[in-house]
């Protein structure tokens, strides 16, 4: 390979939560093809409009050095490809992997001699060389590590985080060879500011980011069976887990609904590779089922207090507050909230949803209904409070209280607010 980190054109395919704070952050660099199959994402980029709430249109708009395309053709003169398409689970927990075959495929298509493919997706260990290797080598005719090169540099985006942007996030790359792993890690310091970690192989990148986010399920599906048990023991769990972490070395986390295209999702890629081996992973698993089944305690928790206070359950008037999959975020996809509006539907309870961040499109496709824009007092006999958005903070808890009625039940996921005031809380 002879390619020179100065002669690298980039092509970013797929322009998501990954893709686009990469190109923006390239883009301050140097000249960016920015790819997306998604025709509509495209043009809202060039108006510089971000769906997502992640960037600004100052933000977009003062990148100079970006080409939005969803035509293929545009990508003739790259020689440098960076993948950031989602892999997903379908509905038996597998990982999906079509969108990164159908990414995978169309490149492979428009490779030449000596070109570079670095992948950001999260898959499981030995996926990049044992799936999209073989693809290359029989679409293109070219042969790996002699005729094209691959790196993996795993994305570590939080989305909604301003503080920990891609910049200030420490990076894991690798390549298919020791000279293509120095070109990616020489490649990403370009805009790393926080430095970066070349992991000896592919393999090695690929499993070091699977279990990140197995390890953060795991942790909240402790704390997720801790909160249940504290439940029945009459405790309040926020005040044990305060206690807890006076100790210098006990982990924060709190309970919880689990979704996201990450920790949900990541868990399972690592135990579809695992069984492939003949390992059945019973820890990684009992957590996935924990948290799986988070939405449906919450539901039989909120409907065993409306019992308790004597509100009738067919009819009653809920609020959800808070749709997406995680707090400061628009992303409704994979939210551990839908779940619990599924559960509640079934006692043929009347809901509200409200969530000012999430796409009012996204809502009425994912649940059949749009949103409510405006919240009206004395109304509820229940609000839940699923996702702790800044805005609801600012809302505060005395209006959040008059909106419902005389007799009524705040449960509070989130430690939004003080528990005196709160009916209850995980």
């Amino acid at each position: 390979m002879n390619l020179k980190k100065k002669n690298l054109r980039l092509a970013i395919v797929g322009v998501g939560y990954v893709g686009l704070p990469l190109a923006l952050a390239f883009g301050k660099k140097r000249n960016v093809i920015v790819y997306d199959i998604n025709k509509n994402r495209i043009i809202e980029l060039k108006k510089n409009i971000d769906k997502n709430l992640e960037f600004n249109r100052h933000q977009i708009k003062s990148v100079k050095k970006l080409k939005f395309t969803h035509d293929t053709k545009d990508l003739a003169s790259v020689n440098c490809f960076i993948i950031t398409v989602p892999t997903p689970i379908d509905k038996f927990k597998k990982p999906d992997l079509q969108p990164l075959i159908r990414a995978t495929k169309m490149i492979a298509k428009i490779i030449k001699f000596n070109d570079l493919i670095i992948y950001e997706s999260t898959v499981y260990p030995g996926c990049i060389e044992e799936i999209c290797v073989p693809i290359f080598e029989n679409i293109s005719n070219l042969k790996f590590n002699r005729d094209f090169f691959c790196g993996y540099s795993p994305e570590r985006i939080n989305p909604g985080d301003k503080k920990y942007i891609i910049s200030k996030i420490k990076k894991i790359t690798s390549g298919s060879t020791p000279q293509v792993a120095k070109l990616v890690d020489d490649l990403y310091n370009e805009i790393i500011t926080a430095g970066t970690h070349k992991a000896p192989s592919i393999k090695v990148a690929e499993a070091a980011k699977v279990i990140e986010n197995t390890q953060r399920d795991l942790n909240i599906a402790l704390v997720n069976e801790l909160s249940i048990i504290f439940g029945k023991l009459k405790i309040d769990t926020e005040d044990v887990l305060k206690a807890a972490e006076s100790k210098w070395n006990f982990l924060p986390f709190r309970p919880g609904l689990v979704g996201g295209h990450c920790i949900g999702v990541d868990p399972y890629y690592l135990t579809h590779k695992a069984k492939q081996v003949g390992y059945r992973p019973e820890i990684i698993l009992s957590g996935r089922k924990i948290n799986d089944n988070m939405g449906n305690y919450v539901t039989l928790k909120l409907i065993r207090e409306f019992k308790k206070k004597k509100i009738k359950i067919k009819g009653s008037k809920i609020l959800i507050m808070g749709l997406t999959f995680k707090e400061n975020c628009s992303d409704t996809r994979n939210s551990g909230v839908k779940s619990v509006v599924d559960g509640l539907k079934k006692y043929n309870c009347n809901l509200d949803l409200y969530d000012p961040l999430a796409n009012v499109d996204d809502i009425k496709k994912l649940y059949g209904c749009r949103p409510i824009s405006y919240l009206n007092n004395n109304t509820y006999d229940g609000i839940l409070l699923t996702v702790a958005h800044k805005e609801f903070r600012r809302i505060g808890e005395t209006k959040i209280i008059n909106l419902c009625k005389k007799n009524h039940v705040i449960f509070d996921l989130k430690y939004l607010f003080s528990k005196e005031k709160i009916t209850l809380r995980l």
